[in-house]
């Protein structure tokens, strides 16, 4: 669980995040491209990675596309202060979450905790999956399907998912969501929750009558719908 795989051409900035998170209790390793990165990421000795958007031979989403094709692995991407394109292509490639850079080595450490905390969590569930009408989950074992068929998702939107299955039938706000299926506040003008809900909404069936059982809830969040 304590193992991050850094993804990034800055090597200072390399340096910097690597000595404060082996301070930490981390073992870090490093790839200082693309391609090398998505290798060592996939070799699967890491609990998760981090990855920039900008780097040479093979960019960070090229790099993200690769190692979701095979890989569930946890992925918290670094951005540029502004970009929200590449921040919002990252997360519907299947990042989990993302860092605006300059950030510090402090807030980097929280969100690796806050990802890693909610991906290895063990639920008290008792006996059976949670269930909410074709939705079945076990959250001990990370696992979900929907009318017996297994479901691919990432490590966020699990959680999120599971959210909502335990607030089934009533909205849950996106600040409430980002408190605890990302472990940290929502930020103004995060459009990391939406994106995804519209992620999750086409990984999920429909309820009776066509509709998604995921809905929008106008000012209110999202709400999963018991049928």
């Amino acid at each position: 669980m304590n193992k991050v795989l850094l993804i990034d051409d800055d090597v200072e900035l390399v340096g910097m995040f690597q000595e404060y998170l082996e301070q930490e209790g981390f073992e870090v390793s490093t790839a200082h491209d693309g391609e090398t990165g998505a290798a060592s990421a996939l070799t699967g000795l890491y609990a998760i990675a981090i990855l920039d958007v900008m780097m040479p031979r093979m960019n960070g989403l090229e790099t993200l596309r690769r190692i979701r094709a095979v890989s569930r692995m946890p992925i918290l991407m670094l951005t540029a202060r502004g970009d929200d394109t590449d921040r919002i292509v990252g997360l519907e490639l299947g990042a989990d979450d993302y860092v605006t850079k300059p950030c510090t080595p402090r807030e980097l450490t929280a969100r690796i905790r806050a990802i890693l905390r909610r991906t290895h969590a063990v639920a008290d569930t008792g006996v059976g999956p949670l269930v909410v009408g074709q939705l079945s989950m076990w959250p001990e074992q990370r696992r979900a399907a929907w009318a017996g068929v297994p479901l691919d998702l990432t490590s966020t939107e699990f959680n999120l998912l599971e959210v909502l299955a335990r607030n089934a039938g009533k909205p849950v706000s996106k600040n409430v969501l980002s408190e605890q299926g990302l472990g940290r506040p929502m930020a103004r003008f995060d459009r990391n929750i939406d994106v995804h809900m519209s992620s999750l909404r086409h990984k999920l069936g429909t309820i009776a009558d066509g509709r998604s059982c995921l809905q929008t809830v106008y000012r209110l969040g999202y709400q999963l719908i018991r049928e």
